[in-house]
């Protein structure tokens, strides 16, 4: 992959935008997954286009040059998507770890209601001091 990102820059790869207009492969970071989608369709489509076989012919330089621009995009909206699911799962574990934590705190608070006056009494004598 770290190849594909080199020979991108390299290329100076540009990428039609969702709006028109050009984008680097850098800028490609910056679009929502919809976005992406919408660009890797555009350039799935142009790389089928382009590559109607022809066995008389080398691979062209256009249909290679497709083919790297459509694996980038295809790569950074892997990744946005892997993030955004990872993100996901972090925010449910962190709610329930919230969850959690309040029954515990709640556990452990009857659980002091219910010890006798007397041990009670030490407790906050001993935290006292």
């Amino acid at each position: 992959m770290d190849n594909m990102f080199e020979k991108a820059t390299r290329l100076k790869l540009r990428f039609d935008g969702p709006k028109g207009g050009k984008l680097t492969t850098e800028d490609l970071w910056d679009l929502t997954l919809i976005q992406l989608n919408d660009v890797a369709k555009d350039l799935n489509r142009k790389v089928k286009e382009v590559g109607e076989d022809d066995f008389l012919q080398e691979v062209s330089t256009a249909n290679t040059k497709l083919q790297l621009q459509f694996n980038v995009v295809l790569h950074v909206l892997q990744t946005k998507k892997a993030e955004r699911e990872k993100a996901k799962e972090s925010a449910v574990r962190k709610e329930e770890r919230e969850k959690i934590g309040e029954i515990i705190a709640k556990k452990q608070a009857a659980a002091l209601e219910n010890l006798p006056e007397e041990e009670l009494l030490k407790k906050y004598q001993e935290l006292s001091v």
